[in-house]
């Protein structure tokens, strides 16, 4: 007779064969069902800032400032840890976005050579589709932009304080904070077109946080109070580099402007003998400062005075690495200050689309025109296919279309803009655009993407900040670049296990085939979107006899 030990093994084989059974007779073919766009055609509005690093979002990192408003854009969308940009240069960087094209291509390669007005900007396209289109903020090439039904964009690089503009009715001059005008003119024009059933395509622009970085009052007066967390590459002396980053012209210490950027007042670097070295240094604090009103001014100087006496009480005491800390934090109190106000803005504007119902049918896009250095390798500025300068921040928000909170490690670039908001409109893409749709990875449709590598190409140079020519191929893993025209040196950087790409391994044997391969994927990218060594030496040869040329304008905005 079975003990009851055995008859309840006996039972548990026979359930466990009765449940393999029933799961052998329910199993189906699993049918992967691709997303769809919806058929209605969705408004979309671009928000770009200038220079914003990725590093000053608090959903890439929180360790210098919370920004919790463009946060709510990844939270509710998508966030992208791989965006990257063609060129590391305002103008350029822009022109690339309008046109889904290179800057040999279109044009404007640096910001001294003019764009090709023959050029098609995706807006042209999306205003002859029916597309109701509008522009507010910095543009930073042209007046008149292309594709655009009504404007208000700021003259070059416009002002932190009582900005001009450049509109359809002539040159207006607006009191207050560039940042808060900008998107008072984008919500203004919100409410104005919320209820037409005609789809809109709106751009709001923003100057901040471009050098020289002013923040609002009610910024200022709170971030030059606080101190922040040092990079742990401030220091850094370019060992394992090459001679590009050695030689570039962008230290806190040696190349920052005392005036325009530090906010020294004038009277005061005359008095501590500290030189206008870059040539613009006291024209740029007259600029920015000088353009306030009386009872602008008077807050600023309750604020900044205090802040400089005390410099002044210290200065004679600091040494280098005492001023060098000096110079970040001062760097960072108003640089992140401009954050906060863009931020401050976004949120307006995301609560403004939830109150009116807009947010139902319409894509939000935050970017910036490139990234920034925020003291990493003792730098400011940008230009170099180094991370901090070639990636920047993208976060994307379409309700009931991208799934929330997901973030996504692809190469896409500022060439993809066009198209993926072409094709988000339902319009075709021109078979010329170079760049390649995120649709389908704001879709999930992942296996559709077939990118792995971008294609970098920088070319202001010898100008500002002396940053040496150079293009570049770019994976996840690594990054190939070639330095020429006075030099003729290769780096390569293991993206994963050198993330502050600190040694450059080109020459390091354990990576020889890694070099071979990249080279030859560069060589092929390069003839893919019609670059070349002949024209990056006509490029070249235009360059300098427009330097030496007295009646073109040869130094660029910076």
């Amino acid at each position: 007779m079975m003990s009851q030990k055995s008859i309840l093994k006996l039972l548990t084989v026979f359930l466990l064969i009765g449940i393999v059974s029933c799961k052998s007779k329910e199993k189906k073919e699993v049918v992967v069902v691709k997303k769809e766009l919806p058929a209605k055609r969705p408004n979309i509005i671009f928000m770009m800032s200038d220079d914003h690093a990725y590093q000053a979002i608090s959903a890439y990192s929180n360790h210098l400032i919370e920004t919790p408003n463009i946060d709510r854009i990844a939270d509710e969308g998508i966030k992208f840890t791989n965006a990257c940009v063609s060129n590391s240069i305002c103008a350029p960087s822009r022109a690339t976005i309008l046109t889904g094209k290179h800057c040999h291509i279109h044009g404007k390669v640096d910001n001294v050579f003019p764009f090709d007005e023959s050029q098609t900007t995706f807006p042209q396209l999306m205003q002859q589709a029916g597309y109701k289109t509008a522009m507010f903020g910095k543009l930073h090439f042209g007046n008149n932009p292309k594709g655009v039904d009504e404007f208000k964009i700021l003259p070059g690089q416009g002002r932190y304080y009582n900005p001009i503009f450049n509109t359809n009715d002539g040159q207006i001059t607006v009191e207050g904070y560039v940042t808060d005008i900008i998107m008072d003119m984008t919500l203004e024009w919100l409410e104005k077109n919320k209820d037409d059933e005609q789809p809109f395509m709106l751009f709001s622009m923003q100057k901040a946080p471009h050098r020289e970085w002013l923040p609002a009052p009610r910024h200022f007066k709170e971030y030059t109070k606080k101190t922040f967390v040092e990079p742990e590459t401030l220091f850094d002396d370019y060992e394992g580099r090459g001679t590009a980053a050695k030689t570039a012209e962008m230290n806190l210490l040696k190349h920052m402007n005392w005036a325009g950027d530090a906010k020294i007042y004038p009277e005061l670097m005359a008095e501590l003998g500290l030189k206008d070295e870059s040539g613009w240094d006291l024209e740029a604090f007259e600029r920015e400062v000088g353009a306030m009103n009386a009872e602008q001014r008077a807050v600023w100087d309750s604020v900044y005075r205090p802040v400089m006496e005390d410099f002044k009480a210290k200065y004679s005491e600091m040494d280098d690495k005492e001023l060098m800390k000096w110079r970040y934090q001062r760097y960072m109190q108003d640089y992140l200050g401009c954050i906060a106000s863009v931020d401050e803005n976004v949120g307006r504007l995301l609560d403004y689309m939830e109150d009116s119902g807009l947010d139902e049918n319409t894509m939000v896009i935050y970017t910036s025109d490139q990234g920034f250095y925020l003291g990493e390798h003792g730098w400011f500025d940008k230009r170099f296919v180094y991370d901090e300068s070639f990636k920047t921040p993208l976060l994307i928000k379409w309700p009931n279309v991208i799934e929330p909170g997901i973030t996504n490690t692809e190469m896409v670039q500022n060439l993809d803009f066009a198209q993926t908001i072409l094709e988000a409109a339902q319009i075709e893409a021109p078979s010329d655009m170079q760049g390649e749709s995120l649709i389908p990875l704001l879709l999930g449709n992942q296996e559709e993407w077939t990118r792995e590598a971008v294609y970098y190409h920088y070319y202001e140079y010898p100008g500002i900040h002396m940053v040496k020519r150079h293009y570049a191929i770019i994976t996840q893993e690594y990054k190939l670049a070639h330095f020429y025209y006075d030099v003729d040196e290769w780096e390569l950087y293991d993206r994963k296990n050198d993330p502050q790409e600190m040694k450059n391994v080109v020459n390091d044997p354990a990576y020889a085939d890694v070099v071979v391969k990249l080279k030859k994927q560069l060589a092929e990218l390069r003839e893919q979107y019609g670059d070349s060594s002949e024209l990056d030496q006509e490029i070249l040869r235009k360059y300098l006899e427009a330097q030496n040329n007295p009646d073109i304008e040869t130094v660029p905005l910076h």
